[in-house]
């Protein structure tokens, strides 16, 4: 029993073999492999720079980077990769936030993967060869970067069950047992409805992002907190901009990119608003 467009997003705390669970589900399920060296690739062929992918690499960014255009850039070449890397169907996406971005498609399957500390120290040591001191150090370092990164780009709680289908443990599972138990509960819950409707969603919110890079990074219009909404053929506008004319330069560009289809404006006017740059 298979489905032509299920997507499965895989988060992980550090040496709960992620990685390891990942590659035996796609291969069991003959799906691609999306990883962060997938992404980065996509995001690179966008025009981002090298140095605000390591800037952003699940670490939490400094007070004054979060409030930051790279953060913003970042963030828009991320969704952009992970629709793009989605509409493609068959897909293990691991990291990178992936579960909160297609949270709303349906035919998603979030799986977060954890073990217990003693076990991810054991492991830890044995990666990179190195004593109880420093193998603890890693992962507090490493919990810590993850769970910054999904709070400050997408304000979530990373451990919090509830963002996700299941949760297993690898503590006690091998990778290839959670393989297993993970295309059974894609076998129970996609559906041949979800899939039809999944294709469907991914073309709006990929519609929508496509706007959102028009109207920001080729007409270059200063709208700020700009979000997009594609129903059916309705496109609707969300932002704060400082005067109307940006609000009708904005709906302008967007009839102008897809002009068979109708632009609704919820933007705000705030005379004189400024963001921290």
């Amino acid at each position: 029993m298979g489905f032509k467009m299920a997507i499965i997003t895989i988060s992980r705390e550090l040496a709960a073999l992620g990685d390891e669970t990942a590659h035996e589900l796609a291969e069991l399920l003959q799906y691609r492999f999306v990883d962060k060296g997938t992404l980065e690739t996509r995001i690179k062929s966008f025009g981002i720079e090298e140095r605000k992918l390591r800037k952003y690499d699940e670490r939490r960014p400094s007070f004054w980077a979060s409030l930051s255009q790279d953060r913003d850039d970042y963030l828009h070449y991320l969704k952009s990769a992970i629709l793009t890397e989605a509409g493609q169907g068959n897909a293990v996406i691991i990291g990178r936030g992936a579960n909160v971005i297609l949270k709303d498609v349906p035919g998603v399957l979030s799986v977060f993967l954890t073990a217990p500390l003693d076990i991810r120290l054991q492991r830890v040591k044995s990666y990179f060869h190195c004593d109880d001191k420093r193998a603890r150090q890693i992962l507090e370092r490493s919990d810590k970067d993850r769970e910054g990164f999904h709070h400050y780009f997408f304000e979530m709680e990373w451990h919090d069950s509830g963002h996700y289908h299941i949760s297993l443990n690898t503590g006690h599972l091998h990778p290839s047992m959670c393989a297993q138990i993970i295309k059974y509960l894609r076998d129970m819950l996609i559906t041949e409805e979800a899939e039809s409707q999944q294709v469907l969603r991914l073309q709006e919110l990929t519609l929508g992002q496509q706007v959102k890079h028009y109207i920001l990074y080729e007409k270059e219009i200063p709208i700020h907190f700009l979000e997009t909404a594609v129903s059916k053929n309705l496109i609707s506008l969300y932002g704060v901009v400082g005067s109307q004319s940006m609000v009708e330069a904005a709906v302008s560009a967007t009839q102008e990119l897809l002009p068979l289809m109708a632009v609704q404006s919820e933007m705000q006017v705030v005379q004189e608003y400024k963001v921290i740059p």
